[in-house]
């Protein structure tokens, strides 16, 4: 079933030690004394119930086929797409190891949930066709005997991109390649735009395109707890805690062109647990890093990255945590219930939220002004300087809005050429990456899960040619020139 290795052995012993009596005692005195040393043990646990001394329930298990190092929406599609292809039923076990329990730092739960067509590369648009339709239908994928249908508040209101004079050939460009994908996307002149959306001031506009359907926003806090619900039904087990170390094999070879490089297999996988010293060792076979901002600190440890500079053994995984804010503002006046999402030429964008006059959004800052991604704190001044002048203007009801709540999350950021990274490494032969996404994992995770399951279990992508994001880009240079970053 599984390509790259053998499927390994499964049982596991849980070490479990009660107390009990000595021979020769009286049993009720012994037993007197056992009462109360749980009683005391008791006291200094947590929770209220007696536990054997030893349980080592909590930990991970010894072996799994998969484990997948990142709970999100990503790595959650892996599983899910893993045990939905499998054959027969039930033949992979997977892990889903996820340090943020609580997913209160997750990229996932802190994005504004947009999915959109309008990109220029067409595996982008590929993925995110694929991605609308599996959400579009999610019940049909993700429904669990017994419990409630999931509504992920899908918003279908559309993506509004606006082009200045500089711009406007590019995006005719774009849309035209769009088109030729299967996205139904229409150009707007500016009297097209005021007669639309007659709340938009079109000055400094040349062009605009609007995404006719299979575009908008839905609730990404509904998708993950989705795809959680399922693929535990489906036997997928989760462990909150930490990867420390990953132990490993290696062999030498060499090149055609003479470089001596070395090839390595993953073996076991050390999780720490949770708010623990305590960590597990786990028996794999595949290694998924779908650890989002932090998978480049995953790939590191695997020795991804350590070898001679300019070579493929001392090529990193460019990816990188970067911070982005999110503002959330009341305006009476603003735009109503048709407003799409709209993308002003300044970078700024801002959609609807909810029905009552609430809107959110933000902009991303230049290199140089790139904040520290060390904490989550929001920092309100460049709401006040970068991202409400260029909205008020594109909006002129939006100059008496009152800003309501903030907040900050990670972009899995691809330093490279912010595109995904997508398959397997060439050196670590059972580590595969779905990382580097730049902002648009979270639409695009339904595909990028089918397409890693794909290419782990058959050893090729197959509904959509992911070549092009494969982690040897980077080593032969080959950027992937996506133009459309929000």
């Amino acid at each position: 079933m599984l390509r790259t290795a053998s499927r390994p052995r499964w049982g596991r012993a849980l070490l479990a030690r009660g107390l009990g009596s000595r021979r020769g005692g009286s049993a009720p005195d012994q037993n007197g004394k056992v009462s109360e040393i749980k009683k005391k043990i008791q006291s200094v646990l947590p929770g209220g119930a007696w536990n054997p001394l030893y349980d080592t329930s909590y930990l991970p298990p010894e072996h799994s086929d998969v484990v997948i190092v990142g709970g999100g929406v990503i790595g959650l599609s892996v599983a899910y797409w893993l045990k939905r292809l499998e054959k027969p039923r039930g033949a992979i076990r997977v892990l889903v190891v996820e340090r943020d329990h609580t997913y209160s730092r997750a990229s996932t739960v802190l994005s504004v949930g947009g999915i959109r067509q309008q990109f220029s590369v067409p595996e982008n648009i590929q993925l995110s066709l694929f991605s609308i339709e599996f959400l579009r239908n999610i019940n049909e994928y993700l429904a669990v005997v017994d419990d409630p249908p999931l509504d992920i508040q899908f918003n279908p209101s559309g993506y509004l991109l606006l082009a200045s004079e500089k711009g406007a050939a590019l995006m005719e460009s774009n849309v035209k390649v769009q088109r030729q994908e299967g996205a139904k996307v229409c150009l707007m002149s500016p009297e097209q735009l005021r007669n639309k959306f007659p709340w938009i001031n079109t000055e400094g506009v040349a062009l605009a395109s609007y995404g006719m359907e299979h575009e908008g926003w839905f609730d990404p806090w509904s998708l993950l707890q989705g795809l959680r619900r399922k693929v535990q039904s489906m036997g997928v087990l989760f462990c909150h805690g930490e990867v420390t170390r990953f132990i490993s094999s290696s062999d030498h070879m060499e090149t055609r062109s003479g470089e001596e490089v070395t090839l390595k297999r993953i073996h076991e996988v050390h999780v720490k647990v949770d708010h623990s010293l305590e960590y597990q060792p786990v028996e794999c076979a595949i290694v998924i890093n779908a650890a989002g901002a932090w998978s480049g600190q995953i790939a590191q440890l695997a020795g991804i990255g350590k070898g001679p500079p300019g070579t493929l053994q001392g090529t990193k995984l460019p990816v990188e945590p970067r911070k982005r804010y999110v503002y959330v503002w009341h305006c009476p006046q603003g735009p109503g219930l048709e407003t799409p999402f709209v993308v002003d030429p300044s970078g700024v964008y801002f959609r609807r939220e909810g029905l009552g006059n609430n809107y959110l959004g933000g902009c991303s800052p230049t290199e140089e002004e790139e904040p520290d991604p060390g904490n989550l704190e929001v920092d309100h001044d460049f709401f006040q300087d970068k991202v409400w002048p260029p909205l008020a203007q594109r909006v002129p009801a939006f100059e008496t809005l009152k800003a309501r709540s903030s907040w900050a999350g990670y972009y899995d950021y691809n330093t490279f050429d912010q595109n995904g990274v997508v398959g397997p490494h060439p050196l670590v032969i059972n580590m595969y990456f779905a990382t580097g996404f730049s902002g648009h994992g979270l639409q695009q995770a339904p595909a990028v899960g089918r397409a890693v399951a794909e290419m782990v279990l058959q050893g090729h992508f197959q509904t959509i040619d992911l070549s092009p994001f494969l982690f040897s880009r980077f080593y032969l240079g080959e950027r992937v020139q996506e133009h459309n970053i929000v």
